[in-house]
């Protein structure tokens, strides 16, 4: 097959795939055309009789006319030419009930039922997949004409209006009386089984009120905190019908919990629908083009979430079309189309949903951008002059940043991004921004699906439990003996601890939160965490575990504390205080000045006193055998059940966070050995280039330590690159590129390219 033959085949393949996409897109929005019709017209039926019976009753006749004139709108959206000439003919006279043209008696009101009863014909041939249907409509729209005709009554309303008679007397035209149909002859031989009733879209769904469903799932809170009692007591008990009996309600709970929170869910494409409207507006107050493009709209959040971020994403777009798109002319100056491009996509990944709103613009002007922080004293010059460039583009969500010259309608007061970023923080989510000049800039946001109940980290301080929510966690750091010790350097006052090579700004929670301390210990427990676009750590007493937790507001006497987001009832009946990662960081002026310069100190000595230092991780092979490795190739060490292991493809793996992670046993790799399983779980290491993983057996994790690596004798192994001395002893230094290179090809070669 020819090249241009593939590409023809490619082209009708990603039409069918375009047009399948479309036509599902159509089916739903005809599901809710369907639905939303069906709803409306329920009503109607009781509405006509109200309103017959008080025919100036304008509350009731303007809800009729809006049911009718929203049918007629939507009909020409999804090319209903029919239905569209029937609601249209019973618009045109409801318009005139409502001027006060015509009144309404028991023949008109009789006329108006017989075009609703059509209606509802028509909509019972769409939900059948035949279209609009066969039918004329000719002679109900002929005797709508002649509302009013015989006798149209003056627009005063001192007129006298006699009652009309109940519908049920009025008996149609006959023009509008269905023709029943011939009976078809049958024998009595012959059974006829009558055909099930056709379910239509209202079978199908039920509209519930939010305020019993917000109900359902403050239960369902509860109902999640009761388990977690009852699956500690299980525990702990000796009763095998007991434990049997928690684990039950343990799933049964977890399947009701993701019921209940299903039901909350919205697509965001329920936001993104009234995006077009504010682009169009925005880009011509700008005197711009600008085009713009959505994806993944049928991504689902929590209807709480979906309201919180509105505002937000309100001003990102605002943001972009008048900072970031050019006009038309300056676009044409630098080789674009005159019309630029905006584009909202959001996706479901590790839990969270990101939300990317993108130009085509020009990009952030850093340099325009670090001036106008110091002139506005936003930053300090120094400081400025060491801001690498992502660090700068995050100016701009400094309150009473601006970089427009004058306040205009549009921007000039410095709140826009500020509000994204502190509005995002708020209901526990990230904001991040990537620019490259002249090509556009990307704004990430990152959300939880839901504030009710979130995945958190339970640790002890002072005697007392706290929440930490998982979204703000990035990893746990344990030093003991004489780690601990020397580990934690202080400068300029402030607590300080090097994670592989960065410097980490430390928070002793006992004394932020003014809480007695541990006494005499030798271990340190450091909670990595991730505030605004900062790292620091909070050392704790003690870390527990994860479990998912209850969100509760804390009253209104406690509001001022910020740097608590709530409460939460744990297993046990206790309650624990949830932790405001933000508000902690500022609380405890982590961005301060003092702590800034102690930063930027420590690190100018440890780049002095670190070179030709590497981080080694220290690890066990087979009985003896001492080995190093770069902590830089190690993204996360796991302890697996041997069980898990499963033999594929010729190799060994196991499944391990959604994948397949191969493992390499490096008692055989490097010792010749065959590796001896038995129920002690298995150490490995994890490691990735960002695209794949691959897990290293081990048969111990021994330390972590700073070393000046100088490779002292040739390698005595493949997949070695010789020994050097660590700590005082001979260890052998693993070639990690070189040994994933064999079993993987390929990997790191696009990470090492790139660098």
């Amino acid at each position: 097959m020819g090249c241009g033959a593939k590409c023809r085949v490619g082209a009708c393949a990603i039409r069918r795939r375009a047009l399948s996409r479309m036509a599902s897109e159509d089916d739903e929005i005809m599901r809710e055309f369907l639905l939303e019709s069906r709803d409306n017209l329920s009503r109607l039926d009781r509405d006509f009789v109200t309103l017959e019976q008080n025919p100036r009753d304008h509350a009731v006749l303007s809800r009729i006319f809006r049911c009718i004139h929203t049918i007629k709108g939507t009909c020409g959206f999804l090319n209903l030419p029919a239905l569209e000439r029937l609601t249209h003919s019973g618009e045109s006279q409801l318009s005139r009930l409502r001027d006060g043209e015509i009144l309404l008696d028991g023949h008109a009101t009789s006329t108006l039922l017989a075009m609703v009863d059509g209606v509802r014909r028509v909509l019972d041939s769409l939900e059948r997949g035949a279209g609009e249907g066969n039918e004329d409509f000719s002679p109900i729209i002929a005797e709508l004409a002649k509302i009013g005709q015989a006798e149209a009554p003056a627009k005063t309303a001192s007129l006298p209006v006699s009652p009309a008679p109940p519908v049920a007397s009025q008996r149609p035209p006959a023009s509008l009386r269905p023709v029943p149909a011939e009976p078809a002859a049958t024998t009595a031989e012959t059974p006829v089984e009558a055909a099930p009733r056709a379910l239509n879209v209202g079978d199908t769904t039920v509209r519930v009120d939010v305020a019993l469903l917000d109900r359902i799932m403050n239960l369902v809170g509860e109902l999640v905190l009761a388990r977690n009692q009852i699956l500690k007591f299980g525990a702990k008990s000796v009763d095998a019908g007991l434990v049997a009996a928690s684990q039950r309600l343990n799933l049964l709970t977890t399947e009701l919990q993701a019921g209940v929170m299903k039901t909350r869910m919205q697509p965001i494409g329920n936001v993104w629908n009234r995006f077009p409207r504010v682009v169009r507006d925005v880009a011509n107050v700008c005197g711009k083009k600008v085009n713009l493009e959505v994806e993944g709209a049928d991504t689902e959040l929590d209807r709480s979430v979906i309201e919180a971020i509105w505002e937000p994403l309100i001003h990102a777009v605002r943001n972009a079309i008048d900072h970031g798109i050019e006009t038309p002319e300056r676009r044409r100056m630098a080789g674009k189309s005159p019309t630029g491009r905006l584009l909202l996509r959001a996706y479901h990944e590790g839990g969270q949903v990101n939300i990317e709103v993108s130009d085509d613009g020009a990009g952030i002007n850093t340099d325009k951008v670090r001036a106008r922080s110091v002139e506005r004293g936003l930053v300090s010059a120094e400081r400025a002059a060491r801001m690498n460039e992502r660090e700068v583009a995050h100016l701009i969500f400094l309150p009473g940043f601006s970089t427009a010259d004058s306040v205009t309608t549009m921007s000039g007061r410095g709140v826009g991004m500020d509000v994204v970023k502190t509005n995002i923080e708020e209901i526990g989510g990230t904001v991040d921004i990537a620019s490259r000049s002249g090509f556009g800039t990307t704004l990430k946001i990152k959300i939880p699906l839901t504030l009710a109940i979130i995945p958190a980290l339970i640790v002890m301080s002072g005697g007392e439990r706290f929440a930490i929510p998982q979204v703000n966690l990035l990893e746990l750091v344990r030093l003991e003996g004489a780690s601990s010790r020397r580990g934690i350097e202080t400068l300029h006052g402030a607590p300080l601890y090097r994670l592989r090579g960065n410097l980490l700004p430390l928070v002793f929670l006992n004394e932020a939160l003014e809480l007695p301390g541990p006494g005499a210990t030798d271990v340190v427990n450091i909670v990595v965490l991730q505030a605004d676009d900062r790292q620091f750590g909070i050392v704790v007493d003690g870390i527990s575990d994860t479990e998912e937790i209850v969100v509760k507001p804390l009253g209104k006497e406690l509001k001022a504390l910020n740097v608590f987001a709530g409460a939460t009832i744990m297993g046990d009946g206790g309650v624990a205080l949830i932790l405001d990662v933000l508000g902690l960081a500022q609380h405890t002026g982590m961005v301060s000045a003092t702590r800034e310069r102690a930063v930027v100190e420590a690190s100018a000595v440890a780049q002095g006193e670190g070179e030709g230092r590497e981080r080694l991780l220290v690890f066990r092979v087979g009985s003896t055998a001492r080995v190093a490795m770069p902590l830089s190739r190690v993204a996360r060490i796991e302890e697996l059940a041997p069980e898990r292991v499963e033999h594929a493809g010729g190799r060994d793996v196991v499944q391990y966070r959604g994948t397949i992670l191969p493992l390499i046993w490096l008692e055989q790799e490097l010792l010749g050995e065959a590796p001896l399983t038995g129920a002690e779980p298995l150490v490995v290491i994890v490691c990735s280039d960002g695209e794949r993983s691959v897990g290293l057996v081990v048969e111990e994790i021994l330390d972590v330590v700073e070393e000046a690596v100088s490779v002292q004798s040739p390698a005595s192994a493949r997949s070695t690159l010789g020994l050097i001395s660590v700590q005082g002893r001979v260890t052998e230094l693993l070639d990690v590129a070189a040994l994933l290179r064999r079993h993987e090809p390929g990997f790191f070669a696009r990470k090492e390219v790139a660098a």
